[in-house]
């Protein structure tokens, strides 16, 4: 299996690279790719912990930012350790790191649906528009050999800092968790706090590059394989 051509774009990609890069050459030898595999889905789950804790109070938003620094660790440097000591297992690797990923993602957006700030209904959208980003990066990485792990200068890391920094805001300033609004919508109720902005904020953006994206693959694709005028059907020449 030949490796795809990984796209990396993103507004702090040269010193996270470097970042990870010193992490790998300082990991303990017993370290390896699948430990730090782990490592991530660990942080996944304590993200999801601390966003259910913080029905109880809004403190527990510390630990759910310790698990995104930890879920980071783990799943920026699995690869990067992999990379740096020329130990790849493309085929193992490139199937393992997806389908984990999904699932720590599962884990993040679902126990940010169950938080007090968020309604579970986005945290659900949020997340299968992520799959379906995913799905469009996988089949690229195939037909064309280049897996994208940005958009628009925004990759992961990007998003993890922007759920820190609003988790942060959301302990720091005590009226912002205060702040609703609520909507009648087609017969409906709904009350709208901070997090529900940032998360509609995120799904119109994925959303969008989702959109833009297929159609400029579609043209490229159309391109390179272009429509065929349908052959005259052949009579039969076999006897009733």
């Amino acid at each position: 299996m030949n490796q795809a051509l990984r796209i990396q774009t993103s507004l702090i990609n040269a010193a996270e690279k470097k970042i990870l890069v010193w992490l790998a050459k300082r990991q303990p030898r017993w370290v390896t790719s699948d430990m730090l595999t782990v490592v991530g889905t660990l942080g996944a789950l304590i993200v999801a912990i601390g966003f259910v804790l913080s029905n109880n109070n809004v403190q527990w938003l510390w630990l759910s930012s310790l698990g995104l620094v930890i879920n980071w660790y783990g799943d920026s440097l699995d690869g990067t350790l992999a990379r740096v000591f020329n130990c790849q297992r493309p085929v193992y690797g490139y199937y393992v790191d997806h389908t984990v990923d999904c699932i720590n993602e599962g884990l993040m957006f679902i126990g940010a649906g169950l938080s007090p700030f968020l309604h579970l209904d986005f945290a659900l959208l949020a997340y299968a528009i992520y799959l379906v980003l995913t799905i469009n990066v996988s089949i690229n990485a195939h037909l064309k050999g280049e897996f994208r792990l940005t958009y628009i200068k925004l990759g992961p890391t990007e998003f993890r800092l922007i759920i820190v920094i609003a988790n942060t805001l959301l302990i720091a300033i005590p009226a912002l968790v205060a702040i609703s609004h609520t909507y009648h919508i087609l017969g409906h109720t709904i009350t709208l706090r901070i997090l529900d902005y940032v998360a509609l904020g995120i799904i119109v953006i994925m959303s969008l590059i989702y959109l833009f994206t297929t159609l400029s693959d579609a043209r490229k694709y159309s391109a390179i394989d272009p429509k065929k005028p349908r052959s005259p059907q052949v009579p039969s020449t076999k006897k009733p």
